[in-house]
C-alpha cells in the first residue's frame, strides 16, 4: 500500500486548521473539498516534488 502524506491546512473561509491525506504517487493534483467545519468548498492545488518528499498545497475559495 501506497503511503500518504499528512498534512494541515487552515480554512481559507474560517480559519480553522484540518489534516489532510496527500497522495505523493500524483505529482500535480487540483481538485476541491469541502471544508470540515463551514462546509464551503475550499479549492486545492497540490504538487508533490519528484521523490515524493516535499509536499505544497495551495488554498483558495472558490471565488479566486
Amino acid at each position: 500500500m501506497l503511503r500518504q502524506i499528512e498534512t494541515t491546512i487552515y480554512c481559507p473561509y474560517c480559519g480553522e486548521p484540518q489534516t489532510i491525506l496527500i497522495d505523493p504517487s500524483i505529482y500535480q493534483q487540483a481538485y476541491i473539498e469541502d471544508c470540515q467545519v463551514c462546509c464551503r468548498p475550499i479549492e486545492f492545488k497540490v504538487e508533490v516534488s519528484a521523490d515524493g518528499e516535499d509536499v505544497s498545497v495551495m488554498t483558495m475559495t472558490d471565488n479566486d
